[in-house]
């Protein structure tokens, strides 16, 4: 058979190498602390909310389908990563100690530009 192509007459494709835009961004750890974001050009001109630190959460509760805006405590733990809780480092499914109670969060709030929660009973 010809160089370059399969048993079966199919070709052999070579490896691309990898372009700007399927690199992976910087993470974006969210603390816990005095507020501080940040609006970032994203691909197609669009912009995204970026938050390096915040100290509120919007908590939906679950019996009256209310939402109120109310001041994090400590971040109680991280499924995801035990020193994330030690961090105090807000990320999606953590549980966190607010005025109301022990609340998780729901959203991406590196992605998102706010945080987002549920009381939990």
């Amino acid at each position: 058979m010809k160089y370059g192509r399969k048993i079966t007459g199919g070709r052999y494709h070579k490896f691309k190498k990898k372009k700007k835009y399927s690199l992976s961004g910087i993470e974006n750890k969210v603390k816990l602390g005095e507020s501080k974001q940040k609006i970032v050009r994203t691909r197609g001109g669009n912009k995204k909310t970026i938050v390096f630190k915040t100290n509120y959460i919007n908590v939906i509760n679950p019996k009256t389908n209310k939402a109120k805006k109310i001041k994090i405590k400590n971040v109680l733990e991280t499924p995801a990563n035990k020193f994330l809780a030690r961090e105090n480092i807000l990320i999606r499914g953590a549980i966190i100690d607010t005025e109301l109670g022990k609340a998780r969060i729901t959203n991406r709030p590196s992605h998102d530009g706010n945080v987002q929660g549920l009381l939990i009973e």
